[in-house]
């Protein structure tokens, strides 16, 4: 029995595939990497224990699903999303746009702006069902846009009432003679964004990529967001072509997935889903190493790369010349960040990667936040488990938390750490950090710290932004933070998921 199932347009969400949470206690990350151990298959006699999501009385911010799906089939060039939505779930397109128009720009690809439709369901819509706007809607994306394919995003609003959103996909794909893909993300539906994701390539699977592939050896699947092409150059050393997806990719792109000769990812919450499903379906090898970030992480990703595209000797020649290329770099940034503490506040995975960067550099990382926690990914690799390597092979991280962006949360969090900056992608945080006289690094490119050149990218940033502390710090002295005296002065940032405490004015 397949563990992917692709006759159902509805995937599984991470809670029932991985075990996701989104709140942990402060402690080690060998802590939590050890607990973790408990939910991996075969491994509960690991000596961990089953881990106890911290829940609170509230949230104070986060994102959803949805977004996820906008950010990821909202940016397939020549594709439309239909939201099946509110117009307040829009919202988000202005921003996205700008991201969107930014990666390309970064490509080198020509520039223009998402094709993201919304249905604008209303208060009558609840009462009344709204298939028939979802109908015309997918119309009008085909007069203005003339799609190779298009996507329907469902939303809390149209999850409630229960639209038949497939019914509608079928018939208009029939009429159209193109994909039309329905992806099931409601915000309700997971109680993190990143089963969003999963939305997206679980659609994408199952109605995009060929199903007979003529392979081709040489081309390499890379899951990744809008970051810069720092993959083809790499991956020119191996003789190797890359297939980016699925962020600035066309359809034909997403149909030549299943042709390819393995697949690879700069983040493995990003692309456990879609690598392990190509994998069990159409046969592509997901690539079981360490994320690409750092001397050993990286070294271990090109040699497994090289090991199933059969590339040993031309790995090994790169892998040496970048060695000798880098060293006295890196030499020369250790001693200039000597002595500096940094601070990672991003997406698991991705945290993980960084954090070993920072101390490859030589810097003290006594803290990090993490947005969510998957204590195992689809594969269920012990290789692709990110914190444990993280553990394994840096010194380990004492303060090491999970929480889903809260920022009343990171105010303690960093108060308790008190690094000298932080690595942060999301927004929210980092103006949080800088009223606390903490300088931020925001990574919008994702792919700034991979690779043997990421190293030296990310430390040549750090001390870029070092360089205007003392703004930060002027900045702290002058303004007052939104929470009361009582909530500064605690020193748990966790103290309000405690079961037995109860606050009296």
């Amino acid at each position: 029995m397949k563990k992917f199932n692709l006759n159902t347009s509805v995937v599984d969400t991470r809670e029932q595939r991985l075990g996701t949470i989104i709140g942990w206690k402060t402690g080690k990350a060998s802590e939590l990497s050890k607990d973790s151990a408990f939910t991996c298959a075969g491994c509960k006699g690991n000596g961990g224990k089953r881990l106890c999501e911290a829940t609170g009385p509230f949230t104070q911010g986060s994102t959803c699903s949805e977004q996820m799906v906008e950010c990821q089939a909202g940016n397939v060039r020549d594709a439309v999303l239909i939201q099946h939505a509110p117009i307040g779930c829009g919202t988000g397109q202005v921003a996205y746009n700008s991201i969107y128009r930014n990666g390309l720009a970064i490509r080198n690809l020509p520039i223009q702006n998402i094709k993201i439709i919304n249905t604008n369901m209303k208060e009558t819509d609840m009462v009344f069902g709204a298939l028939d706007k979802l109908e015309q809607s997918i119309r009008d994306a085909w007069n203005r846009h003339q799609p190779r394919a298009i996507f329907i995003g469902t939303s809390c609003a149209s999850g409630i009432i229960g639209e038949d959103v497939d019914s509608v996909a079928s018939k208009m794909q029939e009429e159209l003679n193109i994909p039309v893909i329905p992806m099931y993300c409601e915000g309700f539906r997971s109680k993190h964004w990143s089963t969003g994701f999963d939305a997206t390539q679980h659609g994408i699977l199952r109605q995009l990529v060929r199903k007979n592939p003529k392979k081709q050896e040489n081309l390499v699947n890379i899951i990744n967001l809008w970051g810069s092409d720092v993959f083809t150059p790499m991956l020119a050393e191996l003789g190797l072509e890359v297939n980016y997806v699925i962020d600035l990719a066309k359809v034909e792109d997403l149909e030549r997935l299943s042709e390819a000769a393995a697949t690879v990812t700069f983040c493995n919450t990003l692309g456990s889903y879609m690598a392990a499903a190509l994998e069990e379906h159409f046969g592509v090898p997901e690539v079981k190493a360490p994320q690409p970030y750092g001397i050993a992480g990286t070294d271990a990703w090109l040699r497994e790369l090289a090991r199933v595209t059969h590339r040993e000797k031309e790995a090994e020649i790169y892998i040496e010349k970048e060695h000798k290329r880098i060293a006295p770099k890196i030499e020369e940034l250790k001693k200039l960040l000597k002595g500096k503490k940094g601070y990672a506040a991003t997406g698991s995975a991705y945290s993980h990667g960084l954090i070993a960067v920072l101390k490859e550099l030589g810097i003290q990382v006594d803290g990090s936040l993490v947005f969510h926690h998957d204590p195992v990914y689809d594969n269920n690799d012990p290789s692709k488990d990110t914190l444990k390597f993280l553990v394994d092979n840096y010194e380990d991280v004492a303060n090491f938390s999970v929480s889903n962006r809260q920022q009343f949360q990171f105010y303690g969090l960093l108060k308790n750490v008190n690094p000298d900056f932080i690595l942060i992608r999301h927004n929210g945080l980092a103006p949080l950090a800088s009223r606390m006289g903490i300088p931020a690094a925001p990574l919008g490119d994702e792919h700034h710290a991979i690779g043997y050149s990421g190293i030296l990218n990310l430390g040549e940033t750090i001390l870029e932004i070092l360089q205007h502390k003392k703004f930060h710090q002027d900045l702290a002295e002058h303004t007052k933070l939104p929470y009361t005296k009582w909530w500064l002065e605690q020193r748990d940032p966790y103290i309000l998921e405690k079961s037995n405490f109860v606050k009296i004015e």
